[in-house]
């Protein structure tokens, strides 16, 4: 019976420590809503960015695996509290309004990271990653100069915008790309490779037979297990690595 009692406490603290919440934070006068959940306060940080579907399931299960493995994640919302895009049209106007306003973009990123300081997330032992439109997301903070340890892309865009650069990229860039991907060009995936050495950026970038764009989208019809598997062994291999520096 004691050792049930002793049990039972244990996956209830288990159950607590991965308990993610809701967290809102504010950007020109409109309020948006992420989510954090917390292995410790000392643990590595993960800032995620959403696809273009805004924080659904998906990312929550991303932010649970990553639990498990001792990082701490803040799923960082894009869009707005309670805007939840359904159909085609509705995201790509989300996006593309984004995209156009780049400004905005990272007025958006900056208040979260700010948000994430003032609860105390370990903002200083952080990377940054995100899937698809994420990924595009992610590239764009690495361009403004923001300090972590690195910029992590599942499937995202990688075309750099007019007038932009990586000269003020402080650390290291992950590409994981599908060769198969029709709508980021390979063309894309070889320009930033040249930008990133021309900029002394250091940088891995990975590609995967015949995987196509959102391979790694549990359950949808581009999924692809053998992508997926293997760059989510390379993405956890790497945080070891980035973490232990």
């Amino acid at each position: 019976m004691k050792l049930i009692k002793i049990l039972l406490v244990f996956f209830i603290f288990i159950s607590v420590s991965f308990a993610g919440s809701n967290i809102e934070y504010q950007y020109d006068g409109k309020t948006y809503q992420g989510y954090y959940s917390e292995v410790n306060k000392s643990s590595p940080l993960i800032f995620m960015v959403h696809d273009w579907d805004g924080i659904t399931d998906y990312e929550i299960k991303r932010t649970e695996m990553l639990n498990k493995l001792g990082y701490s994640v803040f799923v960082i919302d894009m869009f707005g509290k309670g805007v939840k895009p359904v159909t085609i049209d509705e995201k790509r106007a989300l996006t593309g309004a984004l995209y156009k306003n780049r400004m905005k973009m990272r007025g958006i990123l900056n208040s979260a990271i700010d948000k994430a300081k003032s609860i105390g997330a370990n903002v200083k032992n952080a990377v940054v990653m995100g899937y698809c439109f994420g990924g595009a997301v992610v590239l764009e903070l690495a361009r403004s100069g923001a300090d972590f340890k690195s910029f992590i892309t599942f499937h995202g865009g990688l075309a750099t915008p007019p007038g932009q650069d990586y000269s003020k990229t402080k650390g290291e860039i992950l590409v994981f790309h599908g060769s198969a991907d029709k709508a980021v060009k390979i063309e894309d995936f070889a320009n930033l490779v040249k930008e990133l050495e021309k900029y002394h950026i250091k940088h891995e970038m990975i590609t995967y037979s015949g995987a196509p764009h959102a391979f790694t989208v549990f359950g949808s019809k581009r999924y692809r297990e053998d992508a997926d598997k293997k760059s989510w062994k390379r993405f956890t291999e790497y945080l070891k690595e980035i973490f232990s520096m």
